[in-house]
């Protein structure tokens, strides 16, 4: 992809509320200049992604909308072609299905992530039933989606070294997990370039999309502090060396006690920030910060947005910290401050006064 190309500037919005009341949310970023919303799925946790996906396609003008991710696990791919189908039908701008392992969907109802092999079988017949061909079921019948819709580009959310391969390889994007350090994310496109190259594909040709999360402000140190159940919750979950690359070094049990769902959805935020202070020190948040997240004042973040663009990254979704309730102030703060200056021509660098070099 050529860094000519514009980065699209996306949005998570968790379908926390009401349908109608979350297109309030999608319609502001849309005004303030939005290229994309991105909506999780998780069932226990918020309201169904195509039903607010659905009212979002009809609420909007032009902005493109996302699953970021749905899963395979919880919904049978053919329940999800005809899904994902009925809501490209509708939107006004472009849809993207965003796909994962399962994460928050499977935990909370006990079932296992989908494993790479499950999600090459998957991702193969979504694509064959929005493609309007017949998929065989394990032997026992052939069938077909009727009124399919293959414009819908399928984009595997990925982190660990298989998944990014398999993205690569299979994949229409990717939508990377790495945050924005470059030591990780060097890694993560280079696992999906060899992916692609396997395959016979330019990786080049194929969408980059990195989350995020984010914060526009001039104190960095106290917003970092509401980090700390993240980070908690990548040492967790193997990252520990990925937080090493980055000067972070922390031990985080495999079990903590007194948060619901888990880290990364509390319910009590703040209670998870006090829980997880006892192995992320204020030092490791805000380094977890600075490397990885688009935290600081909007020219920090417009100079890191446009450096991330040079690396071929083509689009990137920010995060607010939260589950439960819209990103209301990060869409207003960036949309007032950020976009206008991403739109805008970088300064050139200012030329060495004479006599100096």
């Amino acid at each position: 992809m050529s860094a000519r190309i514009p980065l699209r500037i996306g949005i998570r919005v968790p379908p926390c509320d009401r349908a109608d009341r979350v297109v309030e949310t999608v319609r502001r970023a849309e005004q303030l200049g939005f290229d994309d919303v991105w909506f999780p799925d998780s069932q226990l946790l918020w309201r169904d992604v195509f039903t607010t996906l659905t009212a979002a396609a009809l609420g909007t003008e032009q902005i493109g909308l996302g699953t970021a991710v749905t899963n395979l696990a919880t919904r049978h791919p053919a329940v999800v072609a005809s899904a994902a189908r009925s809501v490209a039908e509708l939107a006004p701008g472009p849809f993207t299905l965003g796909l994962g392992v399962g994460n928050s969907s499977v935990g909370p109802i006990g079932l296992r992530q989908t494993t790479s092999a499950a999600m090459r079988e998957g991702l193969g017949m979504l694509r064959t039933l929005l493609d309007g061909n017949e998929w065989d079921f394990e032997g026992r019948v052939r069938s077909r989606l009727r009124d399919p819709q293959p414009q819908v580009p399928l984009h595997l959310a990925a982190s660990g070294p298989k998944n990014l391969r398999l993205a690569g390889e299979i994949a229409d994007g990717v939508i990377l997990l790495s945050g924005v350090s470059p030591r990780t994310l060097n890694g993560a496109t280079a696992r999906v370039r060899e992916g692609a190259e396997a395959a016979g594909r330019n990786a080049d040709d194929i969408p980059l999309t990195v989350s995020a999360f984010c914060a526009v402000t001039d104190d960095i140190e106290a917003e970092a502090r509401l980090l700390k159940p993240i980070c908690a919750s990548i040492a967790q979950n193997g990252g520990a060396p990925f937080l090493a690359l980055a000067g972070i070094e922390v031990d985080v049990p495999a079990r903590i006690e007194g948060i619901y769902p888990d880290l990364v959805h509390a319910e009590d935020w703040d209670r998870a920030v006090e829980i997880c202070s006892a192995w992320i020190s204020d030092e490791s948040a805000l380094q977890f910060a600075r490397e990885f997240c688009l935290f600081g004042t909007a020219e920090q973040i417009t100079e890191r947005l446009r450096a991330l663009h040079t690396t071929g990254v083509t689009g990137v979704f920010l995060q607010h910290v939260g589950s439960y309730d819209p990103p209301t102030e990060l869409i207003e703060a960036v949309g007032a401050s950020v976009l206008p200056a991403l739109s805008r021509p970088a300064s050139p660098p200012t030329p060495a006064k004479a006599g100096h070099r």
